[in-house]
């Protein structure tokens, strides 16, 4: 997070709530505005400028889209949109893909010119990708106008998800935003959650990235790589979703409530359906507003196919300035397109437990490419991933040090610990599971104490 974790647990989270409850109704929206701001601005100072030029500009595309809202306006409506568009994505561009297109530049013309280096503003691709679903939601007349700046300035800038999202659909919550309706077990739904996220990230993705790191990022044989592979599946999972339930658990201490974005994708048996349960809220975003509006698959197979592989190229480029990044959206494109035309029939037939394997086959790899930042570390993981090496004694050492925290972690990602705690919460043994939760909250308090390791794959996106 942008605070260290200790200072967000017991200082700002607190405050927040007590000044949230405490203050007026009417005046509840600009509390958390303001807090917002601040808890961005602590890691990103200068960069909150940035994010309330963001809000100014799709705050006013939108009431100007209410203004041409008769039908000799639809010019100008269209213009309107065009143009919020376009500046969103010009403000990504400059502060995310400067230096990549200009190093392209360099590279195809040998240029001698020095590329800038410009600091990404942490969450920009989040608050910019929500700003342009309200601008065009209310274009399509699916999202009322917001006539407050400061309630829209609290949905671009709610800060449980302005982070690492979810990404949040305007409509979901303008009501939410209205009027707040808390209750105790909303407030306790939302401790549960934010306490499971909490232990998600601290006590299993950083555990899995140590050996994730230490496997992949050193010399080793075949079996360390493919299970330096696992471990950093894991931890991505772990890492993502945590903060992901972070956010919806805070969400609910404040009377929100955001939806799912995950939903145990590693139980998938098929790519589609992985991509149907992992991040849900950006795929949901690029299906409506890219894959959709191209056509989606309402123009024939080739279309589609086309379609597929311009919203997975974007997706690629969303998660990093990289050609790296393009290569693991191109991977993504090339097997969705594959189920599409010949494999998706011949996985049905295949018993359920095969078809998971070679899922989670197809998705570790994936994620191989997406772990390394450049095309030579990665040509070296394939070579020990399928050359048949010896791994050094040291490799065992760490394998088998992490072997039960690794099977915990993979049982973790699976649906059996969801239906166990579903099951004691309908018996009487409800009082276990808040054993269990002072237990995984006083673990994580001595892990956040100790921990020097602690990294956030998703800042810088």
């Amino acid at each position: 997070m942008v605070f260290s974790d200790n200072i967000f647990l017991f200082f700002f989270l607190p405050l927040v709530l007590l000044c949230d409850r405490l203050c007026p109704r009417a005046y509840r929206n600009a509390v958390l505005l303001l807090f917002s701001l601040v808890f961005y601005a602590w890691g990103e100072p200068v960069y909150v400028l940035l994010m309330l030029l963001v809000i100014a500009l799709n705050y006013l595309a939108g009431r100007l889209l209410e203004r041409f809202s008769d039908e000799s306006s639809s010019r100008s409506r269209r213009s309107v949109l065009v143009l919020a568009v376009a500046l969103n994505l010009a403000i990504l561009g400059v502060f995310k893909y400067t230096g990549f297109f200009m190093g392209l530049v360099k590279s195809l013309t040998r240029g001698s010119f020095s590329i800038p280096e410009i600091a990404l503003p942490i969450g920009i691709s989040f608050y910019i990708f929500q700003s342009m679903s309200y601008v065009i939601d209310v274009y399509r007349g699916t999202a009322p106008v917001q006539h407050s700046i400061l309630s829209f300035g609290t949905y671009v800038s709610l800060f449980p998800q302005l982070i690492a999202g979810p990404i949040v659909k305007y409509g979901d919550i303008a009501g939410q935003l209205a009027e707040r309706k808390e209750s105790r077990a909303l407030f306790a739904s939302g401790v549960r959650n934010f306490l499971y996220g909490l232990a998600k990230k601290v006590l299993l993705a950083n555990q899995m990235g140590l050996v994730a790191d230490r496997l992949l990022l050193n010399e080793g044989g075949t079996i360390s790589a493919w299970a330096g592979l696992i471990a950093y599946s894991l931890q991505i999972y772990f890492d993502f979703s945590g903060y992901s339930d972070m956010a919806i658990g805070l969400g609910r201490m404040f009377g929100f409530q955001f939806l799912k974005n995950f939903d145990y994708p590693y139980i998938s048996q098929s790519i589609t359906e992985f991509w149907r349960r992992w991040h849900i809220s950006l795929s949901t975003w690029f299906r409506e507003y890219v894959y959709i509006p191209l056509g989606g698959n309402r123009k024939g197979l080739k279309r589609q196919c086309l379609n597929l592989l311009i919203v997975w190229m974007l997706t690629g480029l969303w998660h990093g300035a990289s050609m790296i990044f393009v290569l693991w959206g191109l991977y993504y494109a090339l097997l969705l397109i594959l189920e599409k035309l010949f494999f998706g029939k011949l996985l049905e037939r295949l018993p359920r437990l095969l078809r998971h394997a070679i899922t989670l086959l197809l998705v570790a790899i994936g994620w191989g490419i997406f772990y390394f930042t450049d095309f030579s570390a990665l040509g070296t993981l394939f070579s020990r991933l399928f050359s048949l090496t010896a791994d050094t004694p040291e490799a065992h050492i760490w394998m088998r040090g992490y072997l039960p925290i690794g099977f915990f972690a993979a049982v973790a990602s699976t649906t059996v610990g969801a239906r166990l705690l579903k099951e004691l919460r309908r018996g009487r043994l409800a009082w276990l599971e808040i054993l269990w939760l002072a237990l995984l909250l006083v673990l994580c308090m001595a892990a956040l104490v100790s921990q020097s390791y602690n990294p956030f794959i998703y800042f810088r996106f």
